[in-house]
């Protein structure tokens, strides 16, 4: 399914579809901030010769001025590093928010160091590329987005992924929510109907067809579990499972009661304190919902507030990965 807004991987995909075609593109990238800005350093914009593009780097207030420079770039055939809004020379353009952004047009960026980002983050793998004066490169310096020395160097991590686990609409409705927003969702339920349900509208969802079955999915510090049982015999098998795996976010539905019994069943089950302790129950930032398209709403939310404070954490404890050659 199609998320709901542009995606750093789309514009990545964006620029590797226009160097299999032939036609040249120029990545903008948000590389300095004054003042405010709606978009987060290291956001970035794919634009074509043709003047199509990805992305974007305000509200729409300077879009149609970026286009431009990044296709007078393109044909000057060199990196620029322009600025707009407070402090820009270009006195007509200016942010609603009064502040000023510099951005980097890099002109047909390298190909090879684009697929070789897009493989590591189809293996959900970080990646980084490294913006000089003379182009753009893949780099083993996995840090939070930020100039290294004449280097900009920007870090993506794999997309958040959620496996939904439950059944009925409180499911359903979560499933299809999470898909539509972007994120790589499967679901998972003991009911047939649900997953018809699911399916038919465009979510991956898989039977469990019995208790003790577990998805052959390998987790990642990027992977969210979400149960929503109302029948708890099946988490006594998954949620152990879920919280043994490399995840940033585990949670389950039920009120403050059932998560009191939900605790003794896993230290029953020997889980380890400090598991049980990072196991969120009840879900969600909206307190006490009654109804399946609330709960969803508010569960999706608490995840993505979750994965927006813990997505880098993982490069800082030292995680790796192999670059493949180029």
């Amino acid at each position: 399914m199609t998320g709901l807004a542009t995606s750093s991987l789309d514009i990545l995909h964006f620029l590797r579809r226009g160097s299999e075609s032939g036609d040249a593109c120029v990545l903008v990238t948000l590389t300095g901030i004054e003042g405010t800005s709606p978009r987060a350093l290291g956001a970035q914009m794919a634009i074509a010769a043709n003047g199509d593009y990805a992305g974007s780097l305000s509200s729409g207030c300077i879009e149609a001025a970026v286009v431009a420079e990044a296709l007078d770039a393109l044909a000057a055939g060199v990196p620029r590093l322009v600025r707009f809004g407070l402090g820009s020379p270009y006195l007509d353009i200016r942010l609603p928010c009064g502040g000023g952004i510099d951005l980097l047009f890099t002109p047909r960026p390298d190909r090879a160091a684009i697929e070789a980002a897009i493989a590591l983050l189809d293996r959900r793998k970080p990646a980084a590329l490294a913006l000089a004066p003379t182009g753009l490169s893949l780099t083993d310096a996995l840090a939070p987005t930020g100039w290294r020395g004449d280097n900009f160097v920007v870090t993506y991590v794999p997309q958040l992924r959620i496996l939904a686990f439950g059944q009925g609409e409180e499911l359903t409705a979560a499933a299809a929510l999470a898909a539509a927003s972007g994120a790589t969702t499967a679901a998972f339920s003991p009911y047939a109907r649900d997953i018809a349900a699911l399916r038919a509208a465009g979510v991956d969802a898989e039977l469990l067809p019995y208790r003790s079955w577990r998805p052959g999915i390998a987790s990642d510090p990027w992977t969210a579990f979400l149960f929503l049982f109302h029948d708890r015999d099946w988490e006594e098998e998954l949620i152990p499972w879920a919280l043994e795996q490399s995840r940033f976010y585990v949670g389950a539905l039920g009120s403050r009661r059932t998560h009191a019994d939900r605790k003794i069943m896993l230290e029953a089950a020997d889980v380890a304190a400090e598991a049980i302790g990072s196991l969120r129950s009840p879900v969600g930032l909206i307190p006490s919902t009654r109804d399946p398209a609330t709960l969803a709403i508010s569960a999706l939310a608490e995840i993505a507030e979750q994965f927006a404070t813990d997505a880098l954490l993982p490069l800082a404890s030292g995680y790796s990965r192999q670059v493949p050659t180029m």
